[in-house]
């Protein structure tokens, strides 16, 4: 089909700290999500790719473009953030015909494609967009619609309680007329980052007509870190379960439920794995080892014995030892001394809420653990309350109890002072020798 996916990598994920890694460049079942996005566009009958990326990215994303056959993929490249319109801009010689604008860090399913090239074959406006119906506020682009899906109206980020309707668009928007759109984007003044909406709003107002396509598939978008765990679900749902034949799984393991593990992975005994499941290539899951509940576990991964892992998304090349991880997202090359918890839930059972800058977030989530950047290590014993933040190369030192949120680069001790004092205890020896003798009588049962 001669139309081509444009794909938003430009930008910079100001709300997603500790994560630093680029929302589409994040592996999931062994594949980054750019690579995910690219295949379910394929399945809609589409090969002709544009990736805009940023100074900062462009290197990785030619990497996923060059393992990735089969289709046309071009890059271009955005200087700064500026946004979606300034994106668009940055690639402007590349935008000829039909495009579908799209930001890779949402995961939606085909249908998404599917139904807006079918209203492109069926009717005649400028430009086609998805809209969603929300049942609580969602920090994006609000739509006013007439009785026949058209446009009227796009407000970005409104204020809760200003929606003016419960309908958002999702990213993924066609545009028959992309140089139309780009002169309209030229002559948006604003201070705001919503010049591409604001051009949206002035082409209805210049007589061109944007339908509002109405989607109602799965949805999952990254705005925070905790969003990691709904595209684990996401694509946990939808893999078919498989164990690799280069898998070693000792016969003493159980495996269970819809699991996938990748090449070279050892399932020790008595290890559990619970699906849905995900074990990246070459990881170790050690003796009585529990792996649970939509868990994603990196490539190069030890988790070593004792430890349980509940509905957690694990980086590459993290080892743990005895340690409980539950809702967790870490990053990549953490390391957790044995004991060390990371606690999920309140004592008074309300929703976890993060600080995110000076605000206090709602997660929407009466279970959330800690969200870690790369190259963490814990202490034994070390605990950390529900919600809290781990800036990367960061350590929290053994038996400290972490209850604010812990900056990139920082070290957290807890230093107790200790008194040293003569032994004063004296042992009897009369009643270690009746017990001793008791145990005997009762055959060693007490």
């Amino acid at each position: 089909m001669d139309m081509k996916v444009v794909f938003l990598c430009g930008g910079i994920g100001k709300r997603m700290s500790p994560i630093t890694q680029d929302r589409f460049l994040l592996p999931f079942l062994g594949r980054t999500l750019l690579e995910h996005q690219v295949e379910t566009a394929r399945e809609a009958g589409l090969d002709r790719f544009l990736v805009i990326g940023n100074p900062a990215n462009i290197k990785q994303i030619e990497q996923v473009i060059n393992m990735t056959s089969g289709v046309k993929i071009e890059r271009a490249l955005q200087e700064k953030p500026l946004g979606i319109a300034d994106a668009l801009k940055s690639a402007e010689s590349f935008l000829n015909g039909d495009i579908v604008v799209v930001n890779p860090n949402d995961v939606c399913t085909v249908s998404a494609y599917n139904r807006l090239l079918q209203e492109r074959q069926e009717n005649s406006a400028d430009s086609y967009i998805l809209g969603y119906k929300v049942k609580g506020y969602f920090p994006g682009g609000y739509l006013a619609v007439d009785s026949t899906n058209q446009l009227k109206h796009i407000v970005e980020k409104p204020q809760p309680g200003q929606e003016p309707s419960h309908l958002v668009t999702i990213l993924v928007h066609l545009h028959a007329e992309p140089r139309k759109l780009l002169e309209y984007i030229e002559n948006v003044e604003t201070t705001r980052d919503d010049a591409y909406e604001r051009a949206l709003d002035d082409l209805i107002k210049g007589g061109h007509r944007i339908k509002v396509v109405p989607y109602t598939d799965s949805w999952a978008p990254m705005k925070y870190p905790w969003h990691i765990l709904d595209v684990v679900k996401y694509f946990l749902n939808r893999s078919q379960p498989h164990i690799s034949a280069s898998a070693s799984i000792s016969e003493k393991a159980t495996i269970e439920g819809e699991v996938t593990i990748d090449d070279n992975v050892r399932v020790l005994e008595n290890a559990v794995i619970r699906g849905p499941v995900y074990v990246g290539p070459n990881s170790m899951i050690g003796g009585n080892v529990l792996v649970r509940d939509y868990s994603h576990i990196g490539a190069d991964c030890v988790l070593g014995y004792g430890t349980e892992v509940k509905s957690s998304y694990i980086g590459d090349g993290c080892w743990l030892h005895a340690s409980y991880i539950g809702d967790s997202i870490i990053g990549k090359g953490c390391s957790f001394g044995a004991g060390t918890v990371l606690a999920n839930f309140r004592f008074d059972e309300q929703n976890v809420q993060v600080r995110v800058g000076n605000e206090a977030i709602d997660t929407g989530r009466d279970k959330l653990g800690a969200m870690i950047g790369d190259n963490c290590k814990t202490g034994v014993n070390a605990s950390v309350m529900p919600g809290m933040r781990i800036g990367p190369n960061s350590i929290v030192g053994p038996n400290v109890c972490l209850t604010k949120d812990l900056e990139p680069g920082k070290t957290i001790l807890a230093e107790p002072r200790y008194r040293v004092l003569p032994n004063r205890a004296e042992l009897d020896e009369a009643k270690k020798r009746e017990l001793k003798e008791k145990l005997d009588r009762l055959g060693g049962e007490t």
